[in-house]
């Protein structure tokens, strides 16, 4: 009985660190880290670990609390949006596990961060007990600087466990429980951030774009180029393959070219079949990121 955790942290520039919360991770026996992703310019960290569900609470709860002691969202800056120095943490099924096994997590996960943390927590995707916080993208907002006053005086923002108040350095976190998610990112060969904003516009489902997709456009300053940044929510229905195709001939539309791609953390094997002929055009590809093969490896390893 297998779950994955992919935590977000905001902090994207000290490599140290984000060992340091690996290590808090792998503290918890039977818990493994596969895949990270770090990103300057987002300032921004993706750490996918799995672990059996007996284990996977605490291994979660010791990476928020190594983060909460060597993050401080007061001196934080960067591309992407977020309200906490354990920006998300979302449990999924992996084997053996269900959804409603993985709500339950995220819900016991949630209660004890603010216990033993203080840091107030939001519920999202399938956890989420209001159908206003689904999208994660309610449960941000405008981020922690306005969640630190909205979360005091907005009804509407106020945390489904804890206090009306974020914590100091940690802020809040949204916690979760849902399908995999392909985080699919494309960069452009221009350093125009109207260009990358323009086509996450037109791509994503909000705007009448690609079904079950999320986009925003970010500047990656150290790079020279800037990124579409998508969530493909549901693989199956809009693949790699077609939203590559389609910022591809959006970039195109507008003069510009498409510098290359990336993969941010893992997926499922099902979702490479669909897009195996793109891959090659992938920066950051290998067989690793496929889940299935880490767990056929933890499931060998254990017999």
């Amino acid at each position: 009985m297998l779950v994955e955790c992919v935590p977000n942290f905001s902090e994207g520039r000290k490599p140290e660190t984000i060992r340091r919360i690996e290590r808090a991770i792998e503290s918890m026996h039977g818990a493994r880290v596969l895949d990270r992703h770090i990103d300057p310019d987002h300032n921004r960290s993706v750490i996918t670990f799995v672990a059996p569900i007996e284990q996977v609470i605490e291994a979660a709860l010791r990476a928020v609390a190594s983060a909460t002691e060597l993050i401080d969202l007061r001196t934080h800056a960067g591309e992407h949006p977020r309200i906490g120095a354990t920006d998300v943490l979302p449990f999924v099924p992996v084997r053996g596990v269900t959804m409603d096994e993985c709500v339950a997590l995220a819900h016991e996960a949630g209660r004890r961060i603010w216990q033993e943390l203080s840091i107030p927590v939001y519920f999202y995707e399938r956890a989420a007990l209001r159908p206003d916080r689904i999208r994660l993208e309610k449960v941000r907002g405008k981020g922690f600087e306005h969640l630190r006053t909205e979360i005091e005086t907005n009804p509407d923002r106020a945390p489904d466990v804890g206090e009306k108040r974020t914590h100091l350095t940690a802020g809040a976190i949204a916690v979760g429980a849902r399908p995999f998610l392909i985080a699919f990112n494309v960069n452009l060969r221009t350093n125009d951030i109207a260009v990358a904003r323009s086509i996450a516009r037109s791509i994503r489902e909000s705007g009448g774009g690609l079904p079950f997709v999320k986009a925003l456009g970010f500047e990656l300053r150290t790079r020279g180029f800037v990124q579409v940044s998508m969530n493909l929510t549901d693989y199956e229905q809009t693949t790699i393959a077609r939203a590559f195709d389609v910022v591809e001939t959006e970039a195109n539309l507008r003069g510009v070219e498409v510098a290359g791609a990336e993969i941010v953390g893992l997926l499922p094997r099902a979702a490479l079949d669909r897009g195996a002929a793109y891959f090659p055009r992938l920066e950051n590809f290998r067989e690793a990121v496929v889940i299935e093969n880490f767990s056929e490896a933890l499931q060998n390893r254990e017999r």
